[in-house]
C-alpha cells in the first residue's frame, strides 16, 4: 500500500479527528503510534498507544527517541492534538487563555523540534492540523483561533528552514463531525442545521481529514511544502448574501 514500511506519529490520536487520521494511515499501510495524556476509551486496532503530555519537552524528546528505537524510523508527524472549550475573552484571565495557546501552538512546536532529526534522516514530513478559526474572527474561542493562525505561520517557516529534507504542510479544517460535535453544535437537529451552512451541505467526517493527511504525507505530495490545504467543504456562505434585499435566488 501507499505508506508500506512508513512510521507515523499522530498526536491526540485517540478519538475524533485524530483517530480518523490514525485509521487512514493504518489503511495506507503505515505503522501508527498515537499519543495523548489519557488512553483511548475505545482501543484503536492496529495502532500503538503511548501516554504523553506534550507540554513536557523532555518527555516528548524521550517519546520520539523511543518510537525510533522500537520501529526503526520515523516518517511522518501529524500534529493533531489540540482543542478548546467555549470561553469568551472576558470570562477568564490571561493565564487560562495562554494554556489554550500552549496546547494548540507551543505543543506542536515542541513535538516538531523533537521529531525533526528523525524525520530528516528519512526525508519525512510534518502535517499540522489547523482550523478555519485561524483565518476569521473566532468569538468564544479567540485564543484557539490565534493559536491556529500562528500554526500556519509556524509551518510555513519550518517548511523553509527544514527544506529539502523535511516537508511541512497544514490542513486547515472546517467543521468535522465527531463524538464531541454536540458540545459545539447541539443535538442532531443543530448539527444538521450547521451542516446546511456549508456549501457541500454537511460536516466533514474524520476519515476525510485522514485521507487528506495521508496525501500530504505520501509521495504524491513530494513537491508540496509550506502549503495550507483547505478541508472545509467550500467554506461558509457569506452572511451578507442572505441579508441583502437584491439578487435573491428564485
Amino acid at each position: 500500500m501507499e505508506l508500506d514500511g512508513r512510521v507515523a506519529v499522530v498526536t491526540g490520536g485517540t478519538r475524533g479527528v485524530g483517530a480518523g487520521i490514525a485509521r487512514a494511515f493504518l489503511r495506507a499501510g503505515a505503522k501508527v503510534v498515537v499519543c495523548a495524556r489519557r488512553p483511548p476509551e475505545v482501543p484503536l486496532s492496529g495502532a500503538e498507544f503511548v501516554p504523553l503530555d506534550l507540554r513536557d519537552p523532555a518527555a516528548v524528546a524521550t517519546f520520539f527517541d523511543g518510537v525510533v528505537v522500537r520501529h526503526g524510523r520515523l516518517d511522518t508527524l501529524v500534529n493533531n492534538a489540540g482543542g478548546t472549550p467555549y470561553r469568551l475573552l472576558g470570562e477568564a484571565d490571561a493565564d487560562r487563555h495562554a494554556r489554550v495557546i500552549e496546547l494548540n501552538l507551543t505543543a506542536p512546536l515542541t513535538a516538531s523540534l523533537a521529531a525533526h532529526g528523525h524525520l530528516r534522516t528519512n526525508r519525512g514530513s510534518i502535517v499540522m492540523i489547523g482550523s478555519v478559526s485561524g483565518g476569521r474572527p473566532s468569538p468564544g474561542t479567540a485564543a484557539y483561533g490565534a493559536a491556529k493562525a500562528g500554526l500556519v505561520s509556524l509551518a510555513r517557516s519550518m517548511a523553509v528552514e527544514w527544506a529539502p529534507e523535511v516537508r511541512v504542510n497544514t490542513l486547515v479544517l472546517g467543521m468535522v463531525r465527531t463524538e464531541l460535535s454536540h458540545l459545539h453544535y447541539g443535538d442532531e437537529e443543530g448539527i444538521a442545521a450547521v451542516g446546511r451552512t456549508i456549501p457541500l451541505g454537511r460536516l466533514a467526517e474524520p476519515s476525510e481529514v485522514g485521507d487528506a493527511a495521508v496525501f500530504l504525507a505520501s509521495q504524491r505530495a513530494a513537491y508540496i511544502s509550506g502549503a495550507s490545504l483547505l478541508v472545509h467543504g467550500g467554506g461558509e456562505r457569506p452572511a451578507f448574501l442572505d441579508a441583502a434585499t437584491v439578487n435573491k435566488e428564485t
